[in-house]
């Protein structure tokens, strides 16, 4: 390898892996900023969290590598610019295209790794992730005591302490309603202190009390609701103990196969496979629609196909009524066609719901399957755009680069979401609505090629400001020329 492709190469590993870090922590803080009420407060071990946060860390590697290697080729090619090393690699012979040879065949390989990566690892993760993340949001907030509010958290009870410890250990004045007896206020216990602790096992809270009461009402199974015969029980005590359980905090782990049908889940086979059997249940509904309406039609038709009844012809339909039917018939017939086609309505909304079902599976799938190609080519797009502006705009640092790569980024981000969205509801093809950002920002990265390697002072501000005040000046003498004529 020549030292100009070391030093090239050098230039890009560095601001790469920076920018790469500081990307992935942005899109990580964002992740904990949406998901922070589904984390805080429900008592996770450790490793959860870091379990979770590392599959966010894979599944956002398809937003957090085009950005990255759109800035990382700014900021390398605008600090060799910025430094004139540019200059002195052009002046030894070299062109912009020959130095870059290296950097493209490392971003080639970037480029091949991601799709791999898209089809073989991704769709593994999407599954941990998936599951992980549902039996995260739907784990219960550990217990809670707040001073004078009721608790219902803990199935079948109503707990309210007037005053706690600091360490929430010891309540006072506690009130607790029993509702597993199916009334809300037939099983009532009073104490004037109790002491929580967890079992051994965790699964179990022990409320130790003291000095309190307990009111319980009971019926026979025939009794009136207003029976002044019902049972009435008061129970006082000077200690006693109350088990709760708490397998409604545990966090259970869900199954993973009933995730693995989803269709960010599955990889270019599985798509394939899901694909066809999904157009075979299309077809199907389609055949259905078609040949419970064929049959309909005939039943309602018993002479379409008698050769000796020969259809009528009407020279003028909108006075079919008038001039063909009797006036007694006339009200019949229009009752029985109203009637015919909300039967025929009614056949087609009952399949709708499930042809509609299918087609939108239909769409998902196409859509991931192009997803998989996409990640590699946009790594690709932003590095040929990318790798041109820095030349050109010739500033190196986290300043103006930044702000130019975010710029096309979002640009790129934008027809991509909005194209993607499209093709979700049916307005675009799958194909046009996941290619349709590298279609449109392509030509622009050819433009911006061809312009750095012939050197062009495309942001330039003094050029822009020479033109305009030559065009000014042509103007203004062509204005004053015609005005001097009349």
């Amino acid at each position: 390898m020549k030292k100009i492709h070391l030093l090239i190469l050098q230039a890009f590993i560095r601001p790469f892996l920076v920018c790469f870090c500081i990307v992935m922590f942005v899109l990580l803080m964002l992740f904990l900023f949406k998901y922070i009420d589904d984390l805080i407060g429900k008592g996770f071990e450790w490793y959860v969290l870091l379990e979770l946060i590392a599959y966010q860390c894979a599944v956002q590697l398809s937003m957090a590598l085009p950005l990255s290697m759109l800035l990382s080729s700014i900021m390398t090619f605008g600090n060799l610019g910025e430094s004139y090393e540019l200059v002195a690699i052009k002046a030894a012979g070299y062109s912009l295209r020959k130095a870059m040879t290296p950097l493209i065949f490392l971003v080639t390989l970037f480029a091949a790794g991601s799709f791999l990566f898209s089809d073989y690892i991704l769709p593994v993760v999407n599954l941990k992730m998936g599951s992980l993340l549902w039996d995260v949001r739907n784990k219960k907030a550990d217990f809670l005591i707040k001073p004078g509010i009721f608790n219902n958290t803990i199935p079948g009870y109503s707990i309210r302490a007037r005053t706690k410890s600091d360490d929430g250990t010891i309540l006072k004045d506690l009130m607790i309603y029993d509702h597993n007896t199916g009334n809300t206020a037939n099983n009532v216990l009073l104490a004037k202190e109790g002491f929580m602790q967890n079992s051994a096992d965790n699964n179990y809270m022990i409320l130790r009390l003291k000095d309190g009461v307990r009111y319980q009402e009971s019926r026979t199974q025939n009794a009136k609701r207003y029976d002044p015969r019902q049972q009435f029980t008061r129970f006082r005590f000077k200690e006693t103990e109350q088990k709760f359980d708490m397998g409604a905090f545990q966090m259970k782990r869900t199954d993973e196969s009933l995730f693995k049908s989803h269709h960010s889940m599955l990889n270019l086979k599985q798509l394939r496979l899901y694909t066809d059997s999904n157009q075979i249940q299309l077809d199907s509904v389609s055949r259905m629609v078609f040949q419970e309406t064929k049959n309909y039609i005939n039943y309602l038709s018993p002479y379409h196909h008698d050769a000796k009844v020969k259809p009528v012809e009407v020279p003028n339909f909108t006075n079919f009524l008038t001039d063909y039917l009797p006036t007694d018939k006339r009200r019949n017939v229009i009752s029985n066609a109203l009637s015919q086609i909300q039967q025929l309505n009614n056949v087609f909304e009952m399949k709708e719901a499930e042809y509609k079902l299918y087609s939108e599976k239909d769409i998902r799938y196409n859509i991931e399957f192009h997803r998989k190609f996409t990640l590699a080519v946009s790594c690709l797009l932003l590095f040929a755009i990318g790798a041109p502006l820095g030349a050109i705009i010739r500033k190196g640092g986290l300043g103006l680069p930044v702000v130019v790569a975010i710029i096309f980024f979002l640009i790129y981000h934008i027809i991509s979401t909005v194209s993607e969205k499209a093709s979700r509801d049916g307005s675009l093809e799958p194909f046009m609505g996941m290619w349709m950002a590298i279609i449109v920002l392509t030509p622009l990265a050819a433009f911006l090629t061809y312009k750095a390697t012939t050197d062009s002072s495309l942001f330039d501000l003094d050029q822009y400001k020479l033109k305009i005040e030559a065009a000014w000046k042509w103007f203004t003498a062509k204005f004053t020329k015609k005005s001097s004529t009349q």
